[in-house]
């Protein structure tokens, strides 16, 4: 059974040639409505950070909030640094030590994009504000950021499909 969702997309005036231009629809409107100037959508929030702090090249110790999800740190482990635990307060989002990454898996508003060179990730987990069941996002202003990672996952999204 076909999803209801394209029929919705085309009756609201927006035109496709192939299904996965959904994809670039849906990144435009994320940030816009974020305030980046770049969305690149990912599966997960969890591969969004490790993206993100591959193309940091981090390295040696990250400093994360001791109350995370279970991902981080071993998001932070497989990108080639460690992460080191500390009582920190945080609400909504926070900065993955001073590498220009933030996680903002548990926020999600208008205009939320926190600017600079961040890469800003997201969540889209069935438990978030906006619940579409899995998948994630990189918010960014930076050009050459959001073309590598476009890069990156048109290789993954590519080798997938010939699978």
């Amino acid at each position: 059974m076909q999803r209801p969702e394209p029929a919705q997309i085309k009756a609201q005036g927006y035109e496709w040639d192939d299904p996965r231009d959904i994809v670039d629809i849906f990144e435009e409107k994320l940030a816009r409505y974020s305030n980046s100037k770049f969305a690149v959508l990912t599966d997960s929030c969890s591969n969004a950070l490790f993206l993100s702090l591959k193309l940091k090249d981090v390295s040696g110790e990250i400093i994360i909030p001791a109350q995370t999800y279970v991902s981080l740190p071993m998001q932070i482990h497989h990108a080639g640094a460690k992460a080191v635990f500390e009582d920190v307060k945080w609400s909504g989002l926070y900065q993955l030590g001073d590498t220009g990454v933030w996680d903002s898996a548990a926020r999600f508003t208008k205009d939320m994009y926190v600017g600079g060179d961040a890469l800003q990730c997201l969540s889209f987990q069935i438990k978030k504000r906006l619940p579409i069941g899995r998948g994630g996002a990189i918010l960014t202003d930076n050009k050459s950021h959001y073309e590598a990672l476009k890069y990156i996952c048109l290789l993954y999204t590519s080798d997938a499909a010939d699978d």
